[in-house]
């Protein structure tokens, strides 16, 4: 999830695989956002 500057809410939210993971990283980093990184909900209804 990307963090607002301001509030530190949720403005979006996405879902990727392991790999890209890195790369949002460093993008944040670079550009100077807030993320939060959680593990996706991988539970299934039965």
């Amino acid at each position: 999830m990307r963090l607002d500057d301001v509030n530190g809410t949720a403005v979006d939210s996405t879902v990727v695989d392991a790999a890209s993971v890195n790369r949002i990283v460093q993008q944040a980093a670079y550009t100077g956002q807030r993320i939060y990184i959680r593990p996706a909900d991988t539970t299934t209804a039965s």
